[in-house]
């Protein structure tokens, strides 16, 4: 366990790297990176919320990244971010909660649509020291402020 409620295991599971046989294990820096996003993000919304969740996506290893289209500089590919959902819970509202009360370096409300609340996911990540508090939506084409 990296945290109370999350694992190493979950933090690092991948279907894409499942289904092309690649084995998708961080480095050491990697796994400190996934420990303080964990106890910096994923926790305390997990605690707040009081709702289980797993994230869709954390770790990347570069070839995975490339496999699901992501940029190189991803933040995945280092273990600053995770992508998740939280069930029940409308994604802008989740993404309004941390924006208002944790420290985070991006938070990213990606693919929602006002009309569908449930749509798209959030994208957090946290950089230990170095945090921007970027709040962006990002529609499938553009970034833009929120």
């Amino acid at each position: 366990m990296v945290s109370k409620h999350f694992s190493l295991a979950e933090l690092t599971r991948s279907t894409i790297a499942l289904r092309h046989g690649i084995i998708n294990v961080p480095e050491p820096e990697e796994v400190i990176n996934l420990t303080r996003l964990a106890t910096n993000i994923l926790e305390p919304v997990r605690q707040h919320f009081n709702i289980p969740f797993s994230p869709s996506s954390a770790y990347r290893s570069m070839v995975v990244n490339r496999l699901v289209g992501s940029a190189n500089s991803s933040q995945h590919v280092t273990g600053h971010a995770a992508d998740f959902e939280i069930p029940i819970i409308a994604n802008d509202d989740l993404a309004h909660w941390i924006k208002e009360n944790l420290t985070f370096d991006q938070l990213i409300l990606e693919f929602h649509h006002p009309d569908e609340p449930k749509s798209g996911w959030v994208h957090c990540s946290y950089h230990a020291g170095s945090n921007r508090n970027q709040s962006l939506i990002f529609d499938g084409s553009n970034y833009r402020e929120f």
